[in-house]
């Protein structure tokens, strides 16, 4: 009897071990298929946002657009709010690794500052991106009890950009100007200069945007020299 409940459990163990090996790829593809799902959504309320604006943006658009029901939407988030915050989060994150992964390449000061000028220029054509970062700012103001949250989230990009300017300038500040308030401005600059072109393109084309924002640019870093 002692041997056959042994060669019983000996037998159960691989058994026991390839369900587990099931249960953890079966896991594996679920969790696979989750972050894909709201890779997707993400996408799509990216663009009904940039699109339609916070506030009018509906959950069956995002829903719809990125090909799901509006079941699987609560099934990956909890509201239309916090897809909006989980966009913010995935976009900061997303230019602070892009951006420092770029520049930490570059051993040459010159390099890095020709290669953050350049990004600096390319940032104001961004079009979703301005008009994503106008409605968090909106959204900040129209609704003061979410104030905290944006400006948490949205610190983490400054103190960054402060970091950045810091790489390439070598230093904290100089002329007056800290690298937080230079990569405020920089900012601040290139996404007015955008969206007066979006309202008016007669206003300033794209030659003297590109033109304007170099001497900014290059003021600045001169300042900190």
């Amino acid at each position: 009897m002692r041997n056959r409940r042994s060669t019983a459990r000996a037998g159960d163990r691989p058994v026991a071990r390839g369900l587990r090996g099931r249960g953890e790829r079966g896991g594996s593809r679920q969790q696979a298929r989750t972050e894909a799902t709201r890779k997707k959504l993400l996408a799509a309320a990216e663009k009904i946002f940039a699109r339609s604006g916070y506030e009018a943006a509906r959950l069956e658009d995002i829903a719809t657009a990125a090909g799901y029901t509006r079941g699987a939407f609560y099934a990956n988030f909890d509201s239309k709010e916090d897809i909006f915050f989980a966009l913010l989060e995935a976009w900061i994150t997303e230019k602070i690794r892009s951006l420092a992964s770029l520049l930490t390449r570059l051993d040459d000061r010159e390099a890095r500052v020709s290669a953050l000028r350049q990004h600096y220029l390319e940032m104001a054509y961004d079009r979703r991106m301005v008009l994503l970062s106008l409605e968090y700012k909106l959204f900040a103001v129209r609704h003061p009890e979410a104030h905290a949250r944006i400006r948490m989230r949205q610190e983490r990009l400054k103190e960054c950009g402060a970091e950045i300017l810091k790489l390439v300038s070598g230093s904290r500040s100089h002329a007056g100007i800290s690298n937080r308030a230079a990569a405020t401005a920089l900012g601040g600059l290139s996404h007015s200069l955008l969206l007066e072109r979006l309202v008016n393109p007669g206003s300033v084309s794209d030659k003297e945007i590109r033109i304007l924002l170099g001497l900014f640019f290059d003021g600045l870093i001169a300042a900190k020299d």
